[in-house]
């Protein structure tokens, strides 16, 4: 194969067939069919230089599920760690395995594995977006609320991989987003003008709220911030996602978080643990939403 295809971005796939993706999760997940194993005798190689726990466990799953494997590297354990070319690992990597998946500090790490590998790589996150996530969210969001065209989806603290990530999502799937972000932590402003329209700055939560009909937020300082700790939560203050930035969102709005949280920093416990928050539903479907990918990209 000598021209796979990669998943970097949700811009990688087209509207359609981010749609199809997202049915086919859905599907998989219905009825998982232990006989069904397109993937027999195939190994996705993990690259790891971050820790997970939902990336590295649905993955794994995912294959195995599908008849497949999987083989687990950290940087400690392989030369990557100690500085071989990347263009080198991923030549030599890729013409062992049939698949890799990489999470990773640096995006051009990841981009410039996908350009020396043999075989499909993924993005399971880098600094600069984190599109698996992204198909298990809008896959949740289909499961709970039907089509997303047209809706309004607010995102409301740091301008990280995940909010460019939903840029993306609303450029593909066609609907609005707010973008709440104190001064300083707003998103890429070329991945911004990337969307148009569709994109709108806030300042302040409440008014990005209005009229939304999902909410989501993520931790405010990733791994490799905690030094920034304290003083994030001086930028982040007025920032929280609680009750009352619920309540000027629509009646029937979702609240979502990629995990882990942090109860009282970016979410209130009430609104995470309440009755719109959906994200257990939103962490499995990392599981389901993968496996529709592994299938696209790895099933000849």
């Amino acid at each position: 194969m000598m021209n796979p295809r990669h998943f970097i971005s949700l811009l990688d796939l087209s509207s359609d067939e981010f749609r199809t993706l997202i049915q086919r999760a859905i599907e998989l997940k219905s009825a998982r069919q232990p006989d069904f194993q397109p993937l027999k005798g195939q190994v996705l190689a993990m690259i790891f230089e971050k820790s997970s726990t939902r990336t590295r466990i649905s993955f794994e799953t995912g294959m195995t599920h599908f008849g497949g494997s999987t083989i687990f590297l950290s940087p400690r354990d392989t030369q990557l760690g100690r500085g071989e070319p990347i263009r080198d690992s991923a030549k030599v990597i890729s013409s062992m395995v049939d698949g890799i998946m990489l999470r990773t500090n640096d995006h051009v790490m990841v981009t410039e594995f996908a350009e020396h590998s043999s075989v499909p790589v993924i993005n399971g996150l880098t600094d600069l977006l984190h599109p698996c996530q992204l198909l298990a969210d809008m896959q949740t969001y289909f499961e709970h609320r039907g089509e997303i065209q047209g809706k309004t989806v607010t995102w409301i603290g740091d301008g990280n991989n995940m909010c460019h990530s939903y840029v993306n999502a609303a450029i593909r799937l066609d609907f609005k987003l707010n973008i709440a972000s104190p001064a300083g932590y707003l998103p890429d402003a070329e991945i911004i003008k990337s969307a148009g329209s569709r994109v709108q700055l806030f300042d302040n939560t409440l008014d990005a709220a209005q009229g939304s009909d999902l909410i989501v937020t993520d931790v405010w300082a990733s791994m490799g911030q905690e030094e920034e700790q304290k003083q994030r939560e001086l930028a982040f203050a007025d920032f929280q996602v609680n009750q009352s930035v619920m309540d000027k969102a629509n009646t029937d709005a979702l609240f979502m978080h990629c995990l882990p949280a942090h109860r009282g920093e970016e979410v209130s416990a009430e609104v995470i643990d309440g009755q719109q928050s959906v994200i257990f539903d939103e962490a499995e479907n990392r599981l389901h939403a993968q496996k529709a990918l592994l299938e696209l990209l790895m099933s000849q």
